[in-house]
């Protein structure tokens, strides 16, 4: 019984780093973190660019004759 009221104290006595404190490690946490990132090179970067600007052309203008497909189905349905 006094075993565990003693690590009741101990849980309680020990409390949590206030509010600076926590944001101050997280801070140095995250710039730890933000070393060990391997960041792309600026080719790699580009065709990554470029990837995603095609793909979103090419989506857009997918949509773009769906719509026009449906708008028209719509008017001739309806007139």
């Amino acid at each position: 019984m006094a075993k565990k009221q003693a690590q009741a104290a101990d849980v309680k006595s020990d409390k949590a780093p206030n509010l600076f404190a926590r944001f101050a490690r997280y801070v140095e946490d995250s710039k730890a973190e933000l070393r060990k990132v391997t960041w792309p090179t600026l080719k790699e970067t580009r065709k990554a660019t470029l990837a995603v600007l095609g793909f979103v052309a090419v989506m857009a203008v997918i949509l773009g004759l769906v719509d026009l497909g449906l708008s028209a189905l719509i008017k001739s349905i309806l007139s």
